[in-house]
C-alpha cells in the first residue's frame, strides 16, 4: 500500500508519460485553520483529473476549472513554477471552504522533463531518504540523499521538500496481524522491516515492498542503528522471539517499542526481561498490551489500535494517561488474540 505522497508522484510521472500537461501542486504555507498541513500534494490532469488533496475540496475545485480552462499554465506561456495563495479575504476563505479564516499558499509546479519524477520515484522505492530541490525560476529540479530533516523548506525562490520513509517500523514475527500492521504502516510513509526466523511463517510472508529477514530478532535491532525515527513492535506471542526483541530495543532510542499480550502476560514478560538486566526506568518505556483501547477484536482492527498509538506518541501525546483514563479493567486493550 503506497504512501499519499508516492501515490500522487506515481500518478503525476504517469500521467506525464502518457503525454498529458500535469501541474503537481504543494502547500507550502498555511495561516490559521487550513485544511492540509505543509506538505501536502495534489496532481492536476489537463483534463481535469486529479490525484491527492490539498484542502477540503473547493481548492481542487478551482484547480481542475483552471487546469481544464488552460488557465493554469496557457498554451505559449513560459513552463515555470508560481505561486498562489487562497483564503486571503474573508469571502475568499468562504468561497474555498477554508475555516476560521483559514489561508494556505501553493506551489503550482508544471511537470516537464527537467522534473526529475522518475529519479525521485526510484530513490523513494529503494527505501532512500531523498531530497528535491525546485528552482522556481528555473524550474529544474535536482534530487540528493537526503537527512532528517523539516519535511518542505520555502523561502520564495527554492521549494525544498524531503521525500522517503522519515520513519521505521520493525515488526517481530510475520502473522496475520502482522500483515495488517505492515500495509496500514506503508500507508502511513514507514519502511517497514518484519523479523521472523519461523519457517512456517517466512515461507508465506508475501507482502509487497516490505523488508523481510529471517534473522534472529535481538541481532536485527543491534544491527539496523536503531534511532528517535524508529518504533518496534513484537507480535509473535512467542517470548523466544519477542523478550529477544524487546531486551534490546528498549535500551535504543526508539521513540515507540511495544508487545502485544494481556496485562498479565506483559507483567510476567517484565520480570523475565529483568533477568536480562532490563532496568526498570527501560521497562517504563514499554507499551503493553499494545495498542490504543479502541474495543478492537479482528487483526485490521487491532492493527489500527497499535498505528493509531504510535502516531499519539510521535506527536508527543501521553498516551499512558489516556489508558488508565478509558480501558475498562477486564480489557486487553484489544489484543486477545
Amino acid at each position: 500500500m503506497d504512501s499519499v505522497d508516492l501515490e500522487v508522484l506515481k500518478t503525476a510521472a504517469h500521467w506525464f508519460d502518457q503525454g498529458r500537461r500535469v501541474t503537481l501542486a504543494s502547500v507550502v504555507r498555511t495561516w490559521g485553520s487550513a485544511p492540509r498541513p505543509v506538505g501536502s500534494l495534489l496532481a492536476v490532469r489537463d483534463d481535469g483529473h486529479v490525484k491527492g488533496s490539498v484542502s477540503g475540496g473547493c481548492i481542487e475545485d478551482d484547480l481542475i476549472d483552471r487546469a481544464r480552462d488552460g488557465q493554469l499554465f496557457p498554451a505559449g506561456a513560459p513552463l515555470l513554477p508560481q505561486v498562489t495563495t487562497y483564503g486571503v479575504s474573508a469571502e475568499e476563505a468562504h468561497r474555498f471552504g477554508l475555516p476560521c479564516g483559514g489561508t494556505l499558499q501553493l506551489v503550482l509546479e508544471p511537470i516537464t522533463e527537467h522534473s526529475q519524477l522518475h529519479l525521485l520515484l526510484e530513490s523513494i522505492e529503494r527505501h532512500r531518504l531523498v531530497v528535491r530541490r525546485l528552482d522556481l525560476a528555473s524550474g529544474a529540479s535536482t534530487v540528493t540523499p537526503g537527512v532528517h530533516r523539516p519535511e518542505l523548506e520555502f523561502d520564495g525562490r527554492s521549494l525544498i521538500a524531503t521525500f522517503g520513509s522519515r520513519y521505521r517500523l520493525l515488526l517481530i514475527g510475520a502473522g496475520q496481524l502482522s500483515r495488517y500492521v505492515a500495509q496500514f504502516a506503508q500507508a502511513l510513509d514507514y519502511r517497514v522491516i518484519v523479523c521472523d526466523p519461523r519457517d512456517e511463517y517466512a515461507a508465506e510472508w508475501d507482502i509487497e515492498g516490505v523488508e523481510f529477514t529471517r534473522e534472529m530478532p535481538d541481532d536485527v535491532v543491534l544491527g539496523m542503528g536503531v534511532d528517535p525515527h524508529t518504533a518496534i513492535v513484537a507480535l509473535t506471542h512467542d517470548p523466544k522471539l519477542d523478550d529477544m526483541a524487546l531486551m534490546e530495543a528498549l535500551r535504543t532510542e526508539a521513540f515507540y517499542v511495544g508487545a502485544i499480550g494481556s496485562r498479565a502476560n506483559q507483567a510476567k514478560r517484565k520480570e523475565r526481561l529483568k533477568l536480562f538486566d532490563v532496568s526498570e526506568l527501560e521497562l517504563t518505556r514499554l507499551h503493553g498490551p499494545v495498542g490504543m483501547h479502541i474495543g478492537a477484536r479482528t487483526p485490521p482492527e487491532i492493527a489500527v489500535s497499535i498505528l493509531s498509538e504510535m502516531t499519539a506518541v510521535k506527536h508527543g501525546i501521553d498516551v499512558r494517561q489516556r489508558r488508565e483514563a478509558f480501558e475498562p479493567s477486564t480489557s486487553e486493550s484489544g489484543c486477545t488474540i
